[in-house]
């Protein structure tokens, strides 16, 4: 089991050292901002990811070091409906997209759910396309993928 281990080991190695597998740091070095995609589908993780994405870009030291996508879709999108959201959401969607987050709502999602964009808190972009669909885009696009 060492040995394969090892062997791996080595192997990532030199294939790094051959540009050929990156690293968050590189990329970031590269392209001057990490590019990260949230994906948010759990109810009841929604203030858990909204925090998360706040820290992240704290972390990193501001917005202008870090691009972050949220996408939403399933049953997390019933959280941004505003008939149904704490009152309390809206000042953090507010601040997040401040800071240059895009905020992507599933248009599968919105219509299963029967809401359009006036139903949802302000600062939601239509993804017709799907949720699934976007993250995959932009993973495609250099973006890290995340799943708080």
């Amino acid at each position: 089991m060492k040995s394969r281990r090892s062997f791996f080991a080595k192997a990532l190695g030199t294939l790094g050292a051959l540009g050929l597998v990156g690293s968050a740091s590189a990329a970031t070095k590269a392209g001057g901002k990490q590019k990260v995609a949230y994906h948010l589908a759990d109810l009841d993780k929604v203030n858990f990811v909204l925090g998360n994405i706040r820290n992240h870009i704290k972390g990193m030291g501001g917005p202008d070091k870090v691009e972050i996508e949220l996408v939403v879709h399933g049953p997390a999108l019933k959280a941004f409906h505003k008939d149904k959201s704490k009152s309390t959401i809206q000042p953090t969607l507010d601040s997040l997209k401040g800071e240059g987050v895009v905020l992507n709502a599933c248009g599968n999602t919105m219509r299963a759910q029967k809401v359009e964009l006036p139903d949802l808190l302000l600062g939601f972009v239509r993804r017709n396309e799907g949720g699934v669909v976007v993250l995959a885009t932009l993973q495609q696009q250099g973006f890290t993928y995340l799943r708080p």
